[in-house]
Parts: structure tokens; C-alpha cells; sequence
């Protein structure tokens, strides 16, 4: 099921358009502002955004701005402005389709499906999973950083394999021995820290990040 991330303080607006998509199969995540949308980003993973412009805390060209420093998933953009230099700001910091309010629903989902047919499948090969230059193999259970093979632990794959299936979402360590113990049966979290210290050792990247007080992630 495809994750849309809708950004729009007009609460009428917004609910409209969840229902909307919700009616199409899509699951949504909505957002009354910029800069809680940006932490929604960081945390979950999503094959499209929908954002106004002019909304309160953070604005859409900012947040369009601070999404393409860390990905290129579709952005489309809502706005009541008319002017040219507008719909140009938005594709110059790399929003990829723009539509003016009012609109027609049923155009918006079109727009939808027309730029999710635009983004290259990512399950065309499911085994696969690629974030930089660090490739797993689910399959095989190979992996390589920079196309050299890296000799990984059962528990250090099964981590990493976890991190990169969703990049940008932030795991706890509690989160991470669910997944790759049983946990009823590990009573020290920090063996966790072990695992992931290792992991970047080994893979020489710094794309394993921690997150201060909550756990780590995979960044893209």
C-alpha cells in the first residue's frame, strides 16, 4: 500500500483530501504544518508528499527545500497562489507537480497516480535493498558497501536488513531485539549498541545514525 503524506492547515482541505485518497487504497498521514511534517518525513517512509505552500511554522518551499536535501520522493504541491514565479519557485527547489485551489478531486488523484507511475518500482525486485552504496541481498544474504563484499553476523544482517527496509524511520533498541531475538529471552539492551558500532565498522558509512534518546535509523 502506497504511504502519502498530506501537509495542509486548512483542516477542511485536508480531511477532504485524506478521505479521498484513503477511498483510492492509499494510507495517509496528515500534517497542520510544516515543521511537524518534516519530523513526520524523518521518521516514516513515504512514496509521495502532498503539501500547501503558505502554511504557519514552516512554509512549503522551505520544507521542499529540506526533503530534496535527503530524498527525491514525489512532491506535489497545493497552493491558492496564481502567479508564475510561484509555480516556478516550487520546481526550481524541486517540487514535481503543482495544482492550484480550488481543484478538482478526482484531477488530484490523477496527478497521484501519474507521479507515483513516474517513480521506478522498488519491489521489482524485492531481495534487493540498496541505501548509498551499501546493497543486501535477502536471498542470498550478501551484502556489499562500495561493491565489496562485507562479512556480517546472522544478528548484524538481520538488523541492517531491518534499517534499510525503512530508511529514515527511527528504531529502539527494544524495537531492534524484537525483530532479531526472541526478546523474551535478552534482558540487556546495550547488546544492541555492540551490533550497530560493528555494522558501521564494517561497512565504513555513517548511514547508521543514532537518534538522541530514542534509537537508531537508516539514513537515505
Amino acid at each position: 500500500m502506497k504511504h502519502i503524506l498530506v501537509v495542509e492547515d486548512d483542516a477542511n482541505i485536508r480531511d477532504v483530501t485524506c478521505a479521498f485518497l484513503v477511498d483510492e487504497g492509499y494510507q495517509v498521514t496528515t500534517s497542520e504544518n510544516g515543521m511537524e511534517a518534516f519530523g513526520f518525513f524523518e521518521n516514516q517512509t513515504f512514496d509521495l508528499i502532498i503539501m500547501d505552500i503558505m502554511m504557519p511554522k514552516m512554509d512549503g518551499y522551505t520544507l521542499c527545500e529540506l526533503i530534496r536535501t535527503k530524498s527525491d520522493t514525489p512532491i506535489l504541491m497545493l497552493t491558492a497562489l496564481g502567479e508564475e514565479d510561484s509555480e516556478l519557485k516550487g520546481f526550481e527547489l524541486g517540487a514535481d507537480d503543482y495544482i492550484q485551489k480550488p481543484f478538482s478531486y478526482k484531477v488530484l488523484i490523477k496527478r497521484v497516480e501519474a507521479l507515483l507511475r513516474r517513480v521506478p518500482a522498488k519491489q521489482e525486485s524485492p531481495h534487493l535493498l540498496q541505501v548509498g552504496d551499501i546493497a543486501l541481498n535477502t536471498d542470498t544474504f550478501q551484502v556489499t558497501a562500495r561493491d565489496f563484499p562485507v562479512e556480517l553476523t546472522r544478528k548484524e544482517f538481520d538488523i541492517l536488513r531491518l534499517l534499510m527496509q525503512n530508511p529514515g524511520r527511527v528504531f529502539t533498541r527494544e524495537m531492534l531485539l524484537e525483530q532479531a531475538w526472541d526478546y523474551e529471552y535478552i534482558v540487556d539492551t546495550k547488546i544492541i549498541n555492540t551490533h550497530i558500532k560493528n555494522l558501521r565498522k564494517k561497512l565504513a558509512t555513517d548511514k547508521i545514525q543514532t537518534v538522541r534518546g530514542a534509537g537508531y535509523k537508516m539514513d537515505y
